[in-house]
């Protein structure tokens, strides 16, 4: 039995011992684009390989989204000065609430245990749906969300919202869930992953997208985001620090709007790895408030067009294991 006060979910920026890329094949949604999205895949496992060890998962696969489909990590120190262990936790991925395939993905985290590949502790938790890029960390037992994902059809029903977070505070270790409850970016199947909103930095910063033109049609939802995020507290009872990422201009395949975000960036050992979609200014505006969240870290832009054509962005690719 594991005490809660000795356990708990890493932040991002904790030192990582892997990070996964669930590699594009021709049996996945990339067929049609598959040599561009692999030049783009490149670029990222030559980045992450830089900084710390690369794992690399090939088919048998449905798709290639490993931050739904991988281990979320715990770490834990037992009280007495016992030795810090990884736990692996293994949650159902249904598709995001049945909208794909996912029995293959859903089937990769055993796969990967039993072949030895993740080094951990095992924990099976197959009768809860929970993706990692819906759920954010501070490291410190606090654990961010969005209703309209958890609270999304055909993931947890017929559980309530307070069952449901009471399922996150007991298989997380957190203290407490902090709900957004606005905020869906045109195009995004997922029904609002924190990750393409909402990230969590270091010094109790949340960095955030903002929508200056009220005519874009995510505007108001992204507004009324801004304004829940005023009245978040930390656990000490003070406001976060704010830093407000611009949005990409529109960009589309044939009439669809496309899901393009900044908040979905990585932080590897020592970097940060931030989406840019060929907008020169709003990109290095892009990059500078990332800086600004986490000094010290080489802030590296990686052009992510490609992975916004499957309805995805950097962040969703990749899983860190500690």
């Amino acid at each position: 039995m594991i005490a809660k006060n000795d356990c708990r979910m890493p932040a991002e920026w904790e030192p990582q011992s892997s990070v996964q890329l669930t590699w594009p094949h021709k049996d996945t949604d990339w067929a049609p684009m598959l040599d561009e999205v692999l030049k783009t895949y490149e670029v990222m496992a030559l980045e992450i390989r830089k900084r710390e060890p690369l794992l690399i998962i090939g088919p048998p696969s449905d798709d290639t989204w490993a931050r739904d489909h991988g281990f979320i990590t715990l770490k834990t120190s037992h009280s007495g000065g016992g030795q810090e262990e990884t736990l692996l936790l293994d949650f159902k991925f249904n598709g995001w609430g049945e909208k794909f395939p996912a029995s293959k993905d859903n089937a990769l985290n055993r796969r990967l245990y039993d072949e030895g590949r993740v080094v951990g502790r095992y924990v099976d938790h197959l009768d809860f749906v929970l993706e990692g890029g819906s759920i954010e960390s501070d490291g410190r037992g606090t654990i961010f969300t969005t209703s309209q994902c958890l609270l999304a059809p055909h993931r947890n029903q017929p559980l309530t919202k307070a069952e449901i977070e009471e399922h996150l505070k007991q298989y997380l270790f957190a203290d407490r869930v902090l709900w957004i409850d606005h905020g869906q970016l045109t195009g995004d199947d997922t029904d609002g992953h924190i990750d393409t909103l909402v990230r969590i930095a270091p010094d109790d910063t949340l960095l955030y997208v903002g929508c200056d033109d009220p005519d874009d049609e995510q505007y108001e939802e992204l507004r009324l985001m801004e304004q829940q995020l005023n009245t978040f507290r930390t656990q000490e009872g003070k406001p976060y620090r704010l830093l407000r990422l611009p949005l990409p201009r529109p960009i589309y395949e044939g009439e669809d709007r496309l899901p393009a975000t900044y908040a979905n960036f990585l932080v590897i050992n020592g970097a940060v790895l931030c989406p840019t979609y060929n907008q020169p200014d709003l990109d290095a505006e892009a990059l500078r408030i990332v800086g600004q969240a986490f000094p010290g870290r080489e802030v590296v832009g990686i052009d992510c067009r490609s992975l916004i054509r499957q309805h995805g962005s950097l962040h969703c690719c990749t899983m860190q294991y500690y």
